[in-house]
């Protein structure tokens, strides 16, 4: 293990690359771990088999790193929403939802990132979005009863207005997990959405929010959807604020723009984040 933060690379960034090719690529680098897609593994992820799941876990420790946990979950299978008006359709995707618990788990994952933004999209009738906005808590709460039996924690992730509608900050997400809140169900931190829709810097909600207990994980990115270091965001001062906060969990490097191209965009990105520790010694 690496000193300092564990950090995973978000495995979207390297998908041209197969699964062994990725973890290996990741290990090479220095990533802790791998911060895995289920879209990228498969069509139809929740329906993974328990074979298919030993085997990608075996991959990935055989490759030096450790599977950290998951997110875009609700990308595939196609279709998914927790806010349509057809209860059918919302109870196949809380199936969904439950399923990537146990897919998380069986890979050896600690957490789950549910961003999925167009899934959770509330409707443009107004009388019609208290009612949905009910439906996805009522889901997050059911995938975090999962979680919490499962030994992994169910982060919803604040995002940008300009992606969905629905739980823009981390206060909107604590607010939906409730007081006090269950095990199993966390929010977390996403630098980029954190810079365009909080009124404080990603370094003093880090310091704000860590003490509530309801911070789970931490993506770093870029405003300008690259990696780390690769727009105007400072990084240092986020990851001063959680050493000085005491965060024990995962850093995802999360870029979306691959500069100059994925391989590339994720060794800038580690060796950024290995530099900013070094330098708080």
């Amino acid at each position: 293990m690496t000193a300092g933060f564990r950090v995973a690379l978000c495995n979207e960034v390297v998908r041209a690359l197969d699964f062994a090719a990725q973890c290996r690529l990741a290990a090479a680098l220095g990533y802790d771990g791998l911060e895995v897609a289920p879209f990228t593994l498969s069509e139809t992820p929740d329906a993974l088999s328990e074979t298919e799941i030993r085997s990608l876990r075996r991959i990935a420790e055989a490759e030096g790193v450790a599977i950290s946990g998951l997110h875009w979950l609700l990308i595939r299978p196609a279709g998914l929403s927790l806010t349509d008006p057809d209860p059918a359709l919302r109870a196949r995707t809380a199936a969904v939802m439950a399923r990537l618990v146990d897919l998380c788990a069986g890979l050896g994952g600690n957490y789950l990132v549910h961003g999925s933004p167009v899934q959770r999209r509330l409707p443009e009738e107004r009388a019609a979005r208290a009612d949905a906005a009910g439906w996805a808590a009522e889901a997050f709460h059911a995938a975090g009863r999962a979680a919490a039996a499962a030994g992994v924690t169910y982060c919803i992730e604040p995002l940008s207005r300009n992606e969905t509608d629905y739980v823009n900050s981390i206060a909107e997400a604590a607010a939906v997990i409730g007081t006090p809140a269950p095990p199993g169900l966390a929010t977390m931190l996403d630098v980029s959405a954190a810079t365009r829709e909080e009124g404080e810097s990603p370094a003093a909600l880090a310091a704000r929010w860590l003490p509530s207990g309801l911070i789970g994980h931490v993506h770093l990115n870029d405003t300008s959807r690259r990696g780390p270091g690769q727009g105007d965001v400072p990084i240092a001062p986020v990851i001063a604020a959680l050493r000085q906060g005491g965060y024990g969990g995962w850093l995802g490097v999360e870029p979306f723009d691959y500069v100059p191209d994925g391989p590339g965009a994720a060794a800038r990105a580690i060796g950024y984040v290995r530099g900013i520790e070094a330098a708080l010694v």
